[in-house]
C-alpha cells in the first residue's frame, strides 16, 4: 500500500513480510486463513475469543477508541469493534488477509511486518490487539516494543497466547507456531518489552481435558492432517459458545486457573 492513509498511519513507513531483515514470522497456511473466513462469523473458538477481547476493550478502551490490530486475521474482528463504533486499523504480514479485509470494507488494513516499527503515529491508539499473534513471531519482545510506540500513556494491548509448553506438536507447527507461552513467559516478555502486566488469565477450560489427551497423542504419533478446525454440530458449536460465557463472567470475580489459551491486558 503506497496511497496516502488515515488514522496516523504513514505509508512510507510500511513494511511488507517481503522486505523482512530478520527471520520472522510464521505465517500461517493459506487453507488455514480460507477456513478462518468461512468460521470467523460462527465458530465459537472464534466467536468466543473476540468476545473475551470486546469485553476488555470495552471496560479499558470504550469507543470511540482508536484501536490497532496486529495480525488481522480474516478481518472479522475488526469490523466487528468498527460496527460497534471504534476506529479500526490492522496490520498483516500475510497479501491474502490484507486484500479479503479491503474486500469487506476495511479501508486501513496494511501489509506490514510486526517486527519492523510499526507505521503509527507515537502515543496515537487507545488500544492493540493482539489475538493469538505474538506465538507467531520469533522476536515477540520487538513487536511488543513497537506495539507499546504506539499506545497512548493510558492505551493498552489486549491479547491471547496458546497456553503449555508441552501441549506443542505438529498442530502448533502447521500454524506457524515458534511456542506456547507459560505466564511466566509472558510476564518477562512484557517485562523486556517495558510493559507492566494489568490482567492475566487462562481461557477455554473446558475444552482443556480432551484437548491434552489428543495434543500428547499427536506428539507421539505426528498426524499428517491439515489445520483444520474440528467440525461440530450446530447444538456442540452454541454449547461450546456458552460455556465460554459462563467462563467468562466467572472470570469477573475469580481468575480462570487453567486452560488452554492465556488472555490478558499489558499496559507501559
Amino acid at each position: 500500500m503506497t496511497s496516502s492513509v488515515s488514522y496516523g498511519l504513514k505509508s512510507d513507513q510500511l513494511r511488507p513480510y517481503s522486505d523482512l531483515t530478520i527471520e520472522g514470522d510464521r505465517r500461517m497456511e493459506a487453507a488455514h486463513l480460507d477456513q478462518l473466513i468461512q468460521l470467523e462469523d460462527s465458530y465459537w473458538w472464534h466467536v468466543a475469543k473476540r468476545n473475551w477481547a470486546t469485553n476488555l476493550l470495552t471496560r479499558y478502551a470504550p469507543p470511540p477508541s482508536r484501536i490497532i490490530e496486529g495480525g488481522i486475521g480474516a478481518g472479522g474482528n475488526l469490523l466487528h469493534w468498527k460496527q460497534m463504533g471504534y476506529q479500526v486499523a490492522g496490520l498483516d504480514c500475510m497479501d491474502e488477509s490484507v486484500e479479503h479485509a479491503s474486500k469487506q470494507g476495511l479501508t486501513n488494513v496494511h501489509l506490514h511486518d510486526l517486527h519492523q516499527p510499526w507505521p503509527v503515529e507515537p502515543a496515537s491508539a487507545e488500544a492493540i490487539v493482539l489475538l493469538d499473534v505474538l506465538e507467531h513471531l520469533k522476536h515477540p519482545v520487538l513487536a511488543l516494543r513497537n506495539a507499546a510506540n504506539c499506545l497512548t500513556e493510558t492505551g493498552k494491548i489486549v491479547f491471547t497466547v496458546p497456553a503449555y509448553p508441552f501441549l506443542y506438536s505438529d498442530w502448533d507447527e502447521r500454524l506457524g507456531h515458534f511456542r506456547r507461552y507459560t505466564s511466566s513467559t509472558l510476564k518477562q516478555h512484557a517485562k523486556e518489552a517495558g510493559l507492566k502486566v494489568l490482567e492475566l488469565s487462562h481461557w477455554n477450560s473446558f475444552t482443556l481435558p480432551i484437548a491434552c489427551v489428543v495434543r500428547l497423542l499427536r506428539k507421539v504419533f505426528p498426524s499428517r492432517a491439515g489445520t483444520e478446525f474440528p467440525n461440530v454440530s450446530p447444538w456442540i458449536n452454541r454449547t461450546l459458545i456458552r460455556c465460554a460465557e459462563t467462563e467468562r463472567s466467572i472470570a469477573k470475580t475469580l481468575n480462570i486457573p487453567v486452560g488452554l489459551s492465556l488472555v490478558g491486558v499489558l499496559e507501559r
